[in-house]
């Protein structure tokens, strides 16, 4: 999902690939900020971009 993300999807965009719907997105993605530590969206990419998740 992260790297869906990434690669500059939007929510919508990332729920139609992945077969959920937007607010499971938005769910798991703020579990995921938590888990990196960030707290953002933006730094959440960054942090993927300098972790090669693109």
């Amino acid at each position: 999902m992260l790297r869906l993300v990434a690669g500059g999807l939007t929510n919508a965009q990332v729920a139609e690939r992945l077969f959920l719907s937007p607010r499971t997105v938005s769910s798991h993605l703020t579990t995921i900020y938590g888990k990196l530590g960030v707290a953002s969206r933006s730094a959440a990419v960054r942090f993927a971009l300098e972790h090669g998740l693109r």
